[in-house]
């Protein structure tokens, strides 16, 4: 098969990985820097170019879109579903991961277990707001931020006020959760490819931080999950309609909650604590199912 990798960065080491396991089981691959690419929108023959040339050999690809890239990179890959090219993770999933109050209402919708959650606009409802989620400890969350970025610990009810209110004045949208105390710094990512969880790992907040994230100075470990939990994870996935996606959870006195859907998953973490080869599973995913015109939105919303 002819494989495209969309990543802006091809050193990057999930990117290297892929490019790896894809040639390793003797694929062409080739990685493509989604900003570079532009496009022909035509009913015809829609195309994609890039640096000159025409995009038109791939039997598939594997879309590796940043969060702050979301809104081209999703129109290349709607691009190249136009022209019937089989994407590992559809735009329209990955565009409904990315916004996570509409990935939240849905996982909701299909009762999922999430961490209560509030949203408002109006200062003057953020006493009944913080109320909603059973009051300080709570967790605010700016709706862009990622990697944990824009994630704050409010200990307190004056805190939880101070600190929505500045973000309100900033005119920028949050939500506000429950603190799950009882998770106590740690949280489960649940690497989902189809309807396996392939490998999972704990994550743990350092000293003094909250935020499990790597990329905060988390550390990450082996970790078996529950069947509920599994269970949990493959329906999140489904919801989303990712064909690959990390899944995190927290373990709440109430069993299993979701607190994100992630559809372009960092393969360092999971392969270094789980020793599991998933590039290898991803590819192999990929030559199951890529083939031309299997390209529909799964799911709804």
């Amino acid at each position: 098969m002819k494989l495209g990798i969309l990543s802006r960065n091809s050193k990057l080491y999930s990117t290297r990985r892929l490019v790896e396991a894809a040639e390793q089981r003797d694929h062409e691959v080739r990685v493509v820097d989604p900003l570079r690419c532009y496009m022909n929108i035509t009913a015809h023959k829609p195309q994609i170019h890039y640096k000159g040339d025409i995009l038109d050999q791939f039997n598939a690809v594997i879309p590796r879109i940043g969060a702050s890239v979301t809104f081209y990179g999703t129109a290349i890959l709607r691009q190249f579903e136009m022209m019937n090219v089989y994407p590992l993770n559809e735009s329209v999933a990955i565009s409904r991961s990315r916004d996570k109050l509409r990935s939240l209402q849905l996982l909701s919708r299909r009762g999922i277990g999430l961490p209560v959650t509030g949203f408002a606009h109006s200062p003057d409802d953020i006493d009944d707001l913080l109320a909603t989620v059973g009051g300080a400890p709570c967790v605010i969350k700016l709706l862009e931020g990622t990697q944990g970025l824009g994630v704050v610990l409010a200990e307190t009810k004056q805190a939880a006020e101070s600190v929505i209110q500045a973000f309100m004045g900033l005119k920028q949208h949050i939500l506000v959760q429950e603190y799950i105390k009882e998770a106590k710094g740690s949280d489960i990512r649940c690497f989902v490819i189809g309807d396996k969880v392939v490998a999972s790992m704990k994550r743990q907040a350092k000293e003094g931080e909250f935020r499990s994230n790597l990329h905060r100075g988390g550390s990450a470990t082996l970790c078996r999950i529950t069947p509920e939990e599994r269970a949990t994870a493959v329906r999140a996935a489904k919801v989303m309609g990712l064909n690959v996606c990390g899944v995190d959870l927290l373990r709440s006195n109430h069993g299993a909650v979701v607190m994100e859907v992630n559809s372009s998953p960092g393969l360092e973490g999971i392969e270094n604590a789980s020793g599991k080869d998933v590039a290898s599973m991803i590819i192999e995913f990929i030559e199951k199912n890529g083939k031309p015109n299997r390209t529909k939105t799964k799911g709804s919303g």
